[in-house]
């Protein structure tokens, strides 16, 4: 049996402009699946991505449920397309008021928005929730991009019990810092979740920049890839403190990279390989 692998984007090309985040969100996915692994890729619907070009349609099945954050109802719409040039599909966690009517991570001006905390809380638990209705299990989630950050943190407390999610391994992927704000005070209330508890957030500073988020996603994660050269040293040193197995930047072999270390982290995907 093929061993499972969820991709949780921030960026996939060619929905958003070329980038090193969302050109590896696209060929990481592609060279996994080529590579006999079944995969499913998640990324937001951010407002300018164009539907019809991308041939986005809603997977009604999915949408519909509505995920309370800060005491507020938020509507969860899932769409889907594929990417047919490497046929990858891509499920799409969409809202109007945290992804439709807006850019990406940044306004028209250049600045983040100031509830990209919120955002990043709704896409998590969005993609999460989706995930448990399609009743597929992954064996390793892998998180690209910093608004995929809260993912370990919920994987390894709020969603520690769900049978989706109870043996999962957690990579994340470490990228150049793209936030030029904190994120707003409010973020750790807005985090707590069942298990998820302020208890466990005192540790991190009151309000959230991006290195304090990323050491938040490698707290909660298996493994740490530096995915690019101008990774944060800092961040990857502290990765190494809590003795987390790191893989370090490489431009040659990244499929290959990735699948060896997909192994490390979880044995049984090597196992069963071999059994095939």
């Amino acid at each position: 049996m093929a061993k499972k692998i969820l991709f949780i984007n921030q960026e996939i090309a060619p929905y958003v402009p070329d980038s090193e985040l969302s050109l590896l969100g696209r060929d990481l996915p592609h060279s996994i699946q080529e590579q006999g692994f079944e995969i499913r890729t998640f990324m937001p619907k951010w407002g300018n991505i164009n539907e019809r070009r991308g041939q986005l349609h809603e997977v009604i099945r999915l949408s519909g449920m509505n995920l309370i954050i800060d005491e507020t109802d938020h509507p969860l719409i899932i769409k889907v397309a594929t990417i047919q040039s490497v046929k990858v599909q891509v499920y799409f966690i969409d809202n109007d008021d945290y992804f439709s009517r807006r850019q990406m991570d940044k306004d028209e001006t250049g600045a983040d928005y100031a509830d990209n905390g919120e955002r990043a809380i709704f896409f998590a638990r969005g993609v999460l929730e989706t995930v448990k209705k399609l009743r597929w299990v992954p064996d390793i989630i892998h998180c690209q991009g910093w608004m995929s950050a809260v993912v370990p943190f919920y994987i390894k407390t709020a969603y520690h019990d769900e049978p989706s999610f109870t043996n999962t391994k957690v990579v994340t992927s470490l990228y150049a810092n793209s936030m030029t704000s904190q994120l707003d005070p409010n973020f750790k209330r807005c985090l707590e979740f069942r298990d998820a508890t302020e208890e466990l957030l005192k540790p991190y500073k009151e309000q959230f920049d991006f290195d304090e988020l990323s050491k938040l996603a490698i707290d909660y994660s298996d493994g740490v890839v530096a995915a690019v050269k101008d990774v944060n040293k800092d961040l990857l040193g502290y990765a190494g403190e809590k003795n987390i197995p790191v893989l370090n930047y490489s431009e040659d072999n990244i499929g290959e990279n990735m699948k060896a270390f997909y192994n490390t982290i979880c044995p049984s995907i090597s196992e069963e390989s071999e059994d095939e």
